[in-house]
């Protein structure tokens, strides 16, 4: 009876923690994108590329954890 409720909680918070993570990296690189190009203002193309280019595969992470929540075989009898 606990066991299949624990098993949709852990997928849960498997998701949330993704989700967390995900938010976390693309702050990060948006920070870190934003003082690249203070520092020079010339390398705007070729940063903001690479800093969509992290984003995106950031929020790549998140995809796939909920892929695998939804493919996870059901833990109810």
């Amino acid at each position: 009876m606990v066991t299949p409720m624990l098993a949709e909680m852990s997928g849960s918070i498997h998701v949330g923690l993704c989700g967390l993570g995900s938010a976390i990296g693309v702050g990060l690189v948006g920070m870190k994108a934003s003082e690249a190009v203070g520092r020079n203002p010339g390398a705007f193309g070729k940063v903001i590329t690479l800093a969509v280019l992290g984003m995106a595969l950031a929020e790549a992470i998140v995809f796939y954890a909920l892929f695998l929540v939804q493919q996870a075989p059901a833990a109810h009898p």
